[in-house]
């Protein structure tokens, strides 16, 4: 009796999955960008948003539940229903979390389902043209010279630990200047009061182009299609490091898999139009769709660099 339960059961969970995503999206779709308005986070979620509801036929919603370090929206999308009808957009800030965070209602990645991968961005090592230093082997030099020869912004704890990444690789100690924000530092290294800094590119591209700051390299294993005379690190002499920002969206975990496939291929669908791609490469980023496995794979190995820097930094959880 207790056999012949539990196979009907199974089988109406089975059915219960299949009818839910055949029928999936039965009402309005909300993506939660866990961070304030007008950041790139916010920007390439609604560009998405607006595809996927041209696509799917229903409103596709995208709501800013900024607080606590962008936990609480990520917290809200772990704790909701598997049903495909409430998503994250986040970035790799998500994988440093576990680290950083004294308490943490989620696991990483174990409480979402990896959906796609959506943009990416380089980050960019520049400094200001009064700084004595036109290449990253003068940059070097220049800090090897004499302790705190010059400070170096960063706009984001992930951008704090690709500088102390780069600084281990290359061997040299800079002035750490933490910013609440890329464009923030940026602002700053463009007036004079940074001698460099170390950010996502989107707000570098501008300073760049007028001449206010000097891009030394990106931390990318390629050039930047947005910056193609600026060097990879490689290139400027530090082999080894391949760091950029990474944005991607996530579903609750168990969500169902015909749904993720579906949320898939309409991304990648929206990400290859000439359009969208050019909209991002405005703004400094690049269309990356990808399988739910690479995303995934893309999130254990963060996990892993991460788990290992963060400890040697003494960096406490909060």
């Amino acid at each position: 009796m207790n056999m012949r339960f539990t196979l009907a059961a199974l089988l109406l969970a089975i059915g219960l999955s299949s009818a839910s995503a055949e029928d999936w999206p039965a009402r309005p779709v909300r993506v939660i960008v866990p961070v304030p308005p007008g950041g790139a986070i916010d920007i390439v979620a609604r560009l998405v948003a607006g595809r996927l509801a041209d696509a799917l036929g229903q409103p596709v919603i995208v709501e800013n539940r900024p607080g606590a370090r962008a936990v609480t929206g990520s917290e809200a999308v772990a704790r909701s229903l598997a049903d495909g009808h409430t998503l994250l957009v986040s970035s790799d800030a998500l994988t440093i979390m576990p680290y950083v965070e004294r308490k943490l209602g989620f696991e990483v990645p174990g409480s979402f389902a990896p959906v796609s991968l959506l943009a990416t961005q380089p980050l960019v090592l520049a400094v200001h043209p009064s700084l004595p230093a036109r290449s990253v082997a003068e940059l070097i030099a220049l800090a090897k010279s004499k302790p705190n020869a010059f400070s170096l912004g960063t706009g984001a704890l992930a951008h704090y630990l690709a500088a102390e990444t780069l600084q281990r690789t290359a061997g040299f100690e800079a002035m750490h200047v933490p910013y609440k924000g890329g464009p923030a530092a940026v602002t700053d290294l463009a007036g004079g009061q940074l001698g460099a800094a170390l950010t996502g590119q989107s707000p570098m591209i501008a300073y760049a182009r007028s001449g206010k700051i000097r891009p030394l390299a990106v931390t990318t294993r390629a050039r930047s299609t947005a910056l193609p005379g600026v060097p990879t690190l490689a290139e400027a002499g530090v082999p080894g490091i391949d760091l950029f920002e990474w944005i991607f969206m996530l579903a609750p975990a168990q969500t169902p898999e015909a749904v993720v496939a579906r949320l898939n291929a309409e991304i990648a669908r929206a990400l290859g139009s000439p359009d969208v791609v050019a909209r991002l490469g405005a703004g400094g980023f690049e269309a990356a769709p990808s399988t739910p496995a690479r995303l995934e794979g893309m999130i254990r190995d963060s996990l892993a660099r991460w788990g290992k820097l963060i400890p040697e930094l003494h960096l406490k959880p909060e």
